[in-house]
């Protein structure tokens, strides 16, 4: 048997080795995964097509509207730069394939495709790129289809939602014949200086987004988030921590409403103490379809009796909810809570909780671990943009939504506390500001 030679990261040698199922690879810009993983689907396509085998090499990506959309360009690219490998394959302007043309590559978009996908036959090996944006029906449909006994699948993917389907599936398999690394700018022996140049200049101008684009971190902050660089410099100045609740403060929990059932918008409760002129954020709900028994439940799993516990609603607070037919603010004040419903403040609300929030964030501790994902909703909080004319329009109403209006709704009910300057200092002298 012929040896040759192949460059590639040495991070990715062992996932290459013996046999897997799957075979991937995760994290920012500039790691050399895609190349290598083009690279590494032509090795394989040659070993078939020296053993006589038939078959496919499917390269998918979630959204592909044309060949210019695929990887079929790094695929070529990854092949010419082996001599060796360049001469075993023909290449030409829409497809590639091996010399004999026993090996084809197919390229693939799997939101228009699936299912055509789903029929093909003597798939060797699929692998999918940009794989963050992949859904879960597409997984579903797309993994029966590597039916030969050696089939594989190859991922490679820049993590962006924890939740995402593909994270879910491959971020921390644990199946034995999965075989997954983490690569970054650092492991590429290549990394060329432009890169490195764009890179420091993220890490200056864009310190909100350079974990994701070049360490491989999920998105904590989207550009243009209203909240991401707030969050980003109360994690620069140690504001995000641990947080021990006052047992001799109020809670005070602030709403956003949902409803019941499987399709009804998520319930949300931000549970915030005031200390002085700083607002501690110390827990963080979020629930989708529950009854008010269920909130109910939770308020006093976490010991926020009606003693020591006030809730702000919503104007929609005393809207009878459809499945119970009793108002939020009527359950909870049967329950024995102090409720206080915020009027409707009319249009442009919703920035009014923006402006609010954002006037008072250099005041506010988060609790690390409490908050975190309701930290997580602040960061993507964004914009919705008419991108052909170049304007807003609002806030943008997805799952991010509901924790950032309950967030807001805090915000605007704050009230300057009625403390004077020495008994101000009398309680950080007396209890710090971490209580």
């Amino acid at each position: 048997m012929k040896t040759v030679s192949l460059q590639i990261p040495d991070k990715l040698v062992p996932v290459f080795e013996g046999e897997a199922d799957t075979r991937g690879s995760w994290g920012g810009r500039g790691s050399a995964k895609s190349r290598t993983f083009a690279k590494m689907t032509a090795v394989k396509a040659h070993m078939w097509d020296a053993a006589k085998r038939e078959g496919i090499i499917l390269c998918g990506r979630q959204f592909q509207n044309s060949l210019a959309d695929s990887s079929m360009e790094e695929v070529k690219a990854a092949i010419r730069s082996e001599p060796w490998l360049a001469s075993q394959f023909d290449i030409g302007e829409t497809y590639v394939r091996t010399k004999s043309g026993r090996i084809k590559y197919v390229f693939t978009g799997l939101d228009r495709n699936i299912d055509s996908v789903k029929s093909t036959s003597r798939i060797l090996l699929a692998w999918i790129e940009e794989a963050e944006n992949v859904i879960e029906e597409a997984w579903v449909k797309l993994i029966p289809t590597l039916r030969e006994e050696d089939s594989e699948l190859w991922i490679t993917w820049n993590p962006e939602l924890e939740t995402s389907a593909t994270n879910k599936r491959f971020y921390n398999s644990t199946d034995a014949r999965t075989k997954i690394v983490e690569m970054n700018w650092r492991d590429n022996p290549w990394f060329p200086a432009i890169l490195e140049r764009q890179r420091q200049k993220d890490m200056r101008e864009r310190p909100h987004l350079y974990g994701h684009i070049w360490e491989g971190e999920f998105l904590t902050a989207l550009e243009g988030a209203y909240f991401g660089e707030h969050l980003r410099i109360a994690k620069d100045e140690g504001r995000i921590g641990f947080i021990a609740e006052d047992p001799n403060l109020i809670i005070r929990l602030y709403a956003d409403i949902g409803g019941t059932g499987a399709k009804a918008d998520n319930f949300v409760f931000w549970a915030a103490q005031i200390v002085g002129t700083e607002i501690r954020w110390v827990n963080h709900y979020e629930v989708q379809g529950q009854p008010i028994a269920a909130h109910l439940n939770w308020m006093r799993e976490q010991g926020y009796t009606t003693s020591r516990c006030k809730i702000w609603l919503p104007h929609d607070g005393d809207t009878q909810d459809r499945v119970f037919d009793v108002s939020y603010r009527t359950a909870l004040e049967d329950a024995g809570y102090s409720v206080e419903v915020i009027p409707n403040q009319g249009k442009g609300a919703a920035m009014m909780r923006v402006e609010a929030g954002r006037r008072l964030f250099s005041r506010m501790r988060f609790d690390e671990t409490k908050t975190e994902a309701g930290r997580k909703a602040l960061g993507w909080y964004h914009e919705k943009k008419d991108e052909k004319r170049g304007i807003g329009l609002g806030p943008s109403h997805d799952w991010a939504s509901h924790s950032a209006d309950a967030f807001g709704l805090g915000c605007v009910a704050y009230e300057e506390p009625a403390v004077t300057p020495a008994e101000s200092t009398e309680r950080y002298q007396a209890g710090g500001w971490m209580g």
